[in-house]
This record gives C-alpha cells, sequence and structure tokens, in this order.
C-alpha cells in the first residue's frame, strides 16, 4: 500500500496509468456502448458524418468498429507477448544469476547467441513463410520467444547483485533449497522490476505487431491497429487525404506506447533510490 500511496503521488504515474487503462476500458466496454460491426456497410472512404462519426474504409466498413476491433486484438497480442518475453526471461535470467558456473555459462552463451541475430528480420521470415497461419495467437508466440533476451540479461544482472544478501545467506544456513531460495527469498525482491520489464515488453509487442503488419505479414484475416495502417498505405488514404483511414489507429499505438513508458519511466522513479535523489 505504501508503494501504491508513493506512486500515486507521482503526476506521470497517474497520468499514464489513466490514459492506458483508458485504452483498455475501450477494448472491454467498447463493444457494450457501441454497435460494432465491421462488415461492409458503407461507400468505400465515406467520409466522417453524423451517422458515421470516423468514416469508413476502403471496403466501406466502420472506422469505429475496426478500431474497436483492431484495439482489442493488438492489446491481446503485446500482452501474450509480454507474457512469454518476461517469463521466460524472469526464469532464465533468475536461475541463471542465482546458480552461476557452468549453468550461468550455458544460458549466458544462448542468450548472446540470439542476441546477435537479428529478432525481427527472424520474425519476418517465420511470419512470411506461414501465410495463411499467421493467427494472433502465433504472432504473439513468435514475438515474445524472439524478444526474451534482454529481459535474461537485466534480470541475471539483478539476482545476481542480491545473491551474496544477507536474507539469502541465512536462508542457506536453514537448508533452504535452490528452488525456495529463488521463489521465497528472490523473487519477491525483483517483483518491481519484473513489472517495470513486463511494461516495457507490452509495449514492444504492441509495436513490433504493428510493424510487421504494415509490411503486410500480420495476423491473417484479422483486425489489428497495424493492419488498419497497413490497409491504408496499401490503399494510399495519405496520399487521397483520407485522414481517418490511417489517422485514428495511429494515435491510438502512440497513446499506449507513450502510456505503458510514461508507466515504466515513473516506477523507476519512484523505485530506484538513485534517480529519486
Amino acid at each position: 500500500m505504501k508503494i501504491l500511496k508513493n506512486l500515486l503521488k507521482e503526476a506521470t504515474f497517474v497520468f499514464g496509468g489513466g490514459l492506458f487503462l483508458l485504452t483498455i476500458a475501450i477494448a472491454i466496454f467498447g463493444p457494450m456502448v457501441y454497435n460494432v460491426n465491421v462488415e461492409s456497410h458503407f461507400m468505400p472512404y465515406q467520409a466522417p458524418s453524423m451517422q458515421l462519426w470516423l468514416g469508413a474504409d476502403h471496403l466501406g466498413r466502420d472506422m469505429i468498429s475496426l478500431l474497436i476491433c483492431g484495439l482489442q486484438n493488438s492489446l491481446y497480442v503485446g500482452f501474450m507477448a509480454g507474457i512469454i518475453a518476461t517469463g521466460l526471461g524472469t526464469l532464465l535470467g533468475v536461475y541463471s544469476g542465482y546458480k552461476g558456473g557452468a549453468m550461468d555459462d550455458a544460458i549466458n552463451m544462448v542468450t548472446n547467441l540470439v542476441l546477435v541475430i537479428p529478432s525481427f528480420v527472424v520474425l519476418l521470415l517465420i511470419s512470411a513463410s506461414l501465410q495463411e497461419g499467421r493467427s494472433l495467437e502465433l504472432i504473439g508466440i513468435i514475438i515474445g520467444l524472439t524478444t526474451w533476451t534482454w529481459t535474461t540479461r537485466s534480470v541475471r544482472a539483478q539476482t545476481a547483485s542480491l545473491k551474496g544478501s544477507e536474507h539469502i545467506n541465512l536462508a542457506k544456513v536453514n537448508g533452504a533449497d535452490t528452488l525456495t531460495i529463488l521463489v521465497k527469498h528472490i523473487l519477491p525482491y525483483l517483483f518491481s522490476y519484473v513489472f517495470m520489464v513486463f511494461i516495457i515488453q507490452v509495449a514492444s509487442g504492441i509495436l513490433t505487431e504493428s510493424m510487421i503488419s504494415m509490411l503486410g505479414l500480420g495476423p491473417y484475416d484479422s483486425v489489428s491497429l497495424g493492419i488498419i495502417m497497413e490497409d491504408a498505405m496499401k490503399n494510399e488514404a495519405l496520399g487521397d487525404g483520407v485522414w481517418w483511414a490511417f489517422m485514428p489507429a495511429t494515435l491510438l499505438i502512440t497513446a499506449i506506447v507513450f502510456a505503458l513508458y510514461t508507466l515504466n519511466t515513473s516506477m523507476e522513479g519512484v523505485f530506484n533510490p538513485a534517480l529519486r535523489k
């Protein structure tokens, strides 16, 4: 509770958290207050009006409906990628940082090997090879499995700094095994740091999905914010001045990523004594 009170004193935390919760609220409650329909019912690129607040896309689909569905799917992919990357990276980083020795060397070698391979290029190659098999779930899994290395290295460093703490040495003297020490005496101390890493991984997942979707390699037969932007680019909406086909999706992605990075920065300022000073 004390940590939450300190966070709520930070204007940037309140702003970033409020903005991100607003996007989640739109994704969850949007279909309850708006008649979401992604079928073609209007003229292609019909301009915004009282009947159609944000106009229609190149297929005559209601843009607000597309944005709500796209927001849901982009958040879904981002959270899935964030959970996989953070979970895998944390497990490997904690175990490697605590055990040291040959296991640490092996995990470091694999991590460094994956780091030198351009993950975005690998992601593009995998997405291109899947063709019609590119589901939202598969895209989220691929992003998560190609972005865990940074989490592993940072969590390993944090764990290594905790390994020699008095409470860890006391647990060893009392006969605690490795699993008990990791779960009860190390992970709780890393929770705030891992949560901040998770926030960044979610933002990275949303951005990555948007980028590959804009290249035409996103989820097949699904709507996401990146795919909305890709459709607008492919059909030259920008050149024709059809701002409603791409601007709202761009603003939504910008708002989500800005909110998450603002949250991360404000939390780091509270949890890191050096930054507080």
